[in-house]
């Protein structure tokens, strides 16, 4: 996926975590082979190009793709599997795939998992007793500054995930116009229960601009947010404060 993935694990039979660990790594890998859309054999460019059906692919591309047209409902077409008219579930596939490698981990019997795909994190559990586990929230205005730390207190399970233009340049679409989007924003951090949905709605939100963006991911349930605008300006969802430390 172009990117680097990370696992931290805590607890479990030491064994059993291992398997999972390298299932967890091979299924990352497939999921590679399967939705890339620079390679020419993967199962989404072949469908793209109408050489497969659906029912040919892995049941795993209708699961995407089924998110992808929930994520564009509930953004109101902010987000979208299409790029200049042609199929590219890219925007959903890292964190659902970061989310599953961490959840197939989990299952091993670890007490605490995080999985980090490419800065966007999937956090399960706790790193020990009386320990949440905390993010750092990179600052797109100062390399290696933190703009917050976001804590998993509390929490089960907890995703941040966060799009901008400070990593990649703007390699954000506005899908309503098909160009990059020109917003006010540099970065939108999410924080909600799952990955799959945080980097959605990061994306999405992105695209909106901070004043939509913000009022949109206000009115998501169990979504907080963090928004950072070109003038240095902050802006956050009503109880993100309650998930900081």
């Amino acid at each position: 996926m172009g990117t680097v993935f990370s696992f931290d694990v805590r607890g479990g039979e030491p064994l059993a975590v291992q398997t999972a660990l390298r299932e967890a790594v091979a299924g990352l890998h497939r999921v590679n082979e399967v939705f890339s859309t620079y390679r020419d054999d993967s199962q989404v460019s072949r469908l793209a190009r109408g050489e497969l059906t659906i029912d040919d692919c892995d049941p795993e591309v209708a699961e995407i793709l089924e998110l992808g047209a929930e994520a564009e409902r509930l953004s109101d077409g902010w987000f979208s599997t299409r790029y200049e008219g042609r199929l590219d579930p890219t925007g959903i596939v890292k964190g659902w795939a970061t989310e599953r490698a961490a959840r197939r981990v989990a299952e091993s019997g670890a007490t605490g998992v995080s999985v980090n795909g490419g800065g966007d994190v999937q956090l399960l559990g706790v790193p020990g007793p009386e320990r949440p586990w905390r993010v750092g929230v990179s600052d797109p205005l100062r390399p290696g500054g933190l703009a917050a730390v976001v804590s998993a207190a509390g929490a089960a399970e907890l995703a941040v995930a966060t799009s901008g233009t400070a990593e990649r340049g703007a390699h954000i679409v506005d899908p309503r116009t098909g160009r990059s989007a020109v917003t006010d924003l540099v970065a939108v951090t999410v924080v909600a229960p799952t990955l799959t949905w945080a980097d959605c709605w990061a994306t999405a939100a992105f695209a909106m601009g901070s004043r939509e963006g913000l009022a949109w991911l206000e009115s998501l349930p169990d979504v907080e947010a963090l928004l950072i605008t070109a003038g240095d300006e902050v802006r956050c969802t009503g109880g993100l404060a309650a998930r900081l430390g």
